[in-house]
């Protein structure tokens, strides 16, 4: 494996990072450091990656790879970080490969990050065990048969979406270590008669593998708000710098996003991250989306702004999606249509903006300036996991 490819996954191992690190005084983190439920550290670590959502994100597959991988190679194998890298990009191509495979039906029911994460979790932890090619096959088909991950949670305030990523991660390493055993599971768990894509999918789509690693494919996110929401910010920070944003505004995007993230009067933080008006409400109001604007002080004081924003279906970008996530805002001055967010391989997050990026979320985790830094270089220059999980120890 390139070494090229080898750094792109280092970076997306410090973005990851950097979410978990954020998340840690979450009511969710809190508990997982309260309770030391899990049996090790990335179990705990598990649970955060997903939290502030700002996880990075696949855009064919609808799903974040990265708390799914992350914790199921970081606690499986040796010490050898080049190994755990070169057996969690494989994870990314599982999870993005078979994630591709589903169709809205699919999307329409069921959590992506978790039905195709528990793929991508058992190749990362098969890879890194060294599993021969049946090994392999049999830990993705025991990962396959246990799969799920319901939207409902969707709906309700609850903590399911971490739960699934946890639970994906645990049923990934599981079947893994059950694979190196001599456990067998079903070679036909994706297209068998009883399989996944005759229980959830209407006409799932065939299996594809590029030429190369498809982690290059996938998009870091600069925002703390739902991924479908990003385009929207973006085109807005635009108009603003354009000086029209102002008055009236209406955001044209594509159904998904208006079916995850159509909240005019959002219902506490996940739901404001989870809104297409609160995010252009606050560039708007305020420029960059920061954290705290997704608090509740900011959610209430938006209030009279948030109601300026419609939202509307764009059949073009809806027809675009997902290899595009694109948005339109339009005001009385002017509109700015952008095919791709901010972050996606066409419009790429530099290096220096990914690292500051995990630089802003561990400090937003309570995590010193001088111990920022030094996570940031431990996981950039060590050679050995357990230099990561070690910062993970600190923190959780």
């Amino acid at each position: 494996m390139e070494n090229i490819v080898q750094t792109k996954a280092r970076l997306h191992l410090l973005d990851w990072i950097g979410c978990v690190a954020g998340a840690r005084n979450s009511e969710i983190g809190r508990i997982q450091r309260r309770d030391r439920l899990g049996e090790a550290v990335v179990d705990r670590a598990a649970w955060l990656g997903n939290v502030l959502e700002m996880d990075d994100v696949h855009r064919a597959a609808i799903l974040h790879p990265g708390p799914v991988i992350w914790p199921a190679v970081l606690g499986a194998g040796s010490d050898a970080l080049d190994e755990a890298l070169a057996a969690a990009v494989r994870g990314y191509e599982a999870v993005i490969a078979i994630g591709a495979t589903f169709d809205a039906r699919h999307y329409g029911h069921w959590h992506n990050s978790a039905t195709a994460g528990c793929f991508g979790a058992a190749a990362a932890a098969a890879c890194r065990l060294g599993a021969s090619q049946d090994q392999l096959v049999s830990a993705l088909g025991l990962a396959g048969s246990v799969t799920g991950g319901l939207w409902q949670m969707r709906h309700e305030p609850v903590m399911a979406k971490q739960w699934h990523i946890a639970h994906a991660v645990a049923t990934g390493r599981a079947a893994a270590r059950q694979a190196m055993a001599g456990v067998t599971g079903p070679r036909f768990i994706l297209e068998g008669p009883q399989g996944l894509f005759a229980a959830t999918c209407t006409e799932a789509k065939p299996l594809a593998l590029g030429a190369g690693w498809r982690i290059d494919e996938v998009s870091f996110k600069p925002w703390g708000a739902c991924r479908h929401a990003h385009p929207a910010i973006d085109a807005a920070l635009a108009l603003k710098a354009a000086g029209k944003l102002a008055g009236p505004v209406t955001v044209s995007t594509y159904r998904d996003a208006l079916t995850f993230c159509d909240r005019a009067t959002p219902d506490g933080v996940a739901e404001a991250k989870f809104s297409l008006q609160h995010a252009v409400a606050v560039v708007m109001a305020r420029g960059e989306p920061r954290l705290t604007d997704f608090e509740p002080d900011a959610i209430a004081a938006l209030a009279e702004v948030r109601a300026l924003v419609t939202v509307a279906e764009d059949e073009a970008l809806t027809a675009a999606y997902p290899a595009h996530f694109g948005a339109t805002v339009s005001s009385g001055a002017g509109s700015v249509t952008l095919a791709d967010a901010r972050g996606d391989p066409e419009r790429p997050l530099p290096v220096d903006g990914v690292i500051e990026k995990a630089r802003a979320l561990m400090i937003w985790g309570g995590i010193a300036a001088t111990a920022a830094e030094n996570a940031i270089s431990t996981v950039l220059e060590t050679d050995r996991v357990s230099a990561v999980t070690d910062l993970l120890e600190d923190w959780l």
